[in-house]
C-alpha cells in the first residue's frame, strides 16, 4: 500500500525577475496565477517540489523545480512567457512502479519499472515509449536520455497516449517521445 505525506510544499512567486514585484505564496495548485499578477518571472521553492507550467491549467512546457531559488524564468528554463500555473507535488514514500509501453493505449513492449532509467533504448532496447500507468508513486518523464529536454509530470494514473496530451512535438508520430524517467523522492 502506498503511503503519500500531506506534508506540503511552499513557494513564493514574483512578478519580475530577481524576485522583484508582487508576490504570491503558493503551498498547493494553482491552475491560473493570472488571479494573482501579471506575470511570474522568478520563484523561491522554500520546501517540496512543484511542476510549473508555461499556460494556464497545467499547459504547456512544464518544469521541475526543487528547493532553491529560481531568479530568472527565461535564461534558466527556457520559458518564454514565465509560469502560469504550478502543481504542487506531494511527497511519496514507499515503493515507485510504472509500465510503460512502446505504442498508445498500452500496445507494443512493456516493461515494468521501479526505480529510474537514463535511456530506455539502451536498457530495453525500447526506441519510444507513448503510453504508460503509473501504479505507484510520482514520475517525471523526460524526452531525451539522460534525463534531459523537456519533462513532463506523471501522477498515479493511466496515460494512454502523450499525443492526446497536449504533448505534441510535430514529426512524424505528432507525439512527444520519452526516452527517461526518475522518480520522485524526497529527496528531491
Amino acid at each position: 500500500m502506498s503511503n503519500t505525506s500531506m506534508n506540503m510544499g511552499r513557494a513564493t512567486f514574483y512578478e519580475d525577475r530577481n524576485f522583484q514585484g508582487r508576490s504570491y505564496e503558493c503551498s498547493s495548485d494553482c491552475p491560473d496565477m493570472s488571479s494573482y499578477m501579471s506575470r511570474c518571472q522568478s520563484c523561491r521553492v522554500q520546501s517540496g517540489c512543484f511542476m510549473a507550467y508555461e499556460r494556464p491549467n497545467y499547459m504547456g512546457n512544464q518544469y521541475f523545480m526543487r528547493r532553491g531559488e529560481y531568479s530568472d524564468y527565461q535564461s534558466m528554463m527556457g520559458m518564454s512567457d514565465g509560469i502560469r500555473s504550478c502543481r504542487m507535488i506531494p511527497m511519496h514514500r514507499g515503493n515507485f512502479r510504472m509500465r510503460i509501453y512502446e505504442r498508445e493505449n498500452f500496445g507494443g513492449q512493456m516493461h515494468e519499472m521501479m526505480d529510474d532509467c537514463d535511456s530506455i533504448q539502451e536498457r530495453y532496447r525500447m526506441s519510444d515509449c507513448q503510453s504508460c500507468n503509473v501504479m505507484d508513486g510520482h514520475w517525471l518523464m523526460y524526452e531525451q536520455p539522460h534525463f534531459r529536454g523537456r519533462q513532463m509530470y506523471m501522477r498515479p494514473g493511466e496515460y494512454r497516449s502523450f499525443r492526446d496530451m497536449g504533448m505534441g512535438m510535430g514529426g512524424m508520430s505528432g507525439g512527444m517521445r520519452f526516452m527517461s524517467m526518475r522518480r520522485i523522492t524526497d529527496m528531491c
